[in-house]
């Protein structure tokens, strides 16, 4: 399931119809880019009892190819680690 920000704007003016759309939107705007610039300086986001996200750097690899079986070798490169919290992830199993 993907997270839409449109779906996320919506969510929010109907819990808070005193607020414009606008400002609601710059707020999510604002958040998502302080989240981006944080795992660019591989600080880890954590929001309290929802989720955490941290960026880490998986090493340089060999690999093959499966259609061609060919050897490459793929760079070391940055990822973005999600870890759901456990009272989230019963909040949405329904336990």
């Amino acid at each position: 399931m993907a997270v839409v920000k449109s779906k996320i704007l919506n969510n929010l003016s109907d819990n808070w119809p005193n607020f414009f759309k606008k400002d609601l939107s710059k707020l999510v705007e604002i958040i998502i880019i302080q989240i981006e610039k944080s795992l660019e300086r591989n600080e880890r986001v954590e929001l309290r009892d929802i989720f955490t996200l941290e960026s880490r750097t998986q090493k340089a690899r060999t690999s093959r190819n499966p259609k061609t079986n060919e050897i490459v070798k793929v760079p070391e490169k940055k990822t973005v680690h999600f870890k759901m919290s456990k009272k989230w992830f019963k909040d949405i199993n329904n336990e």
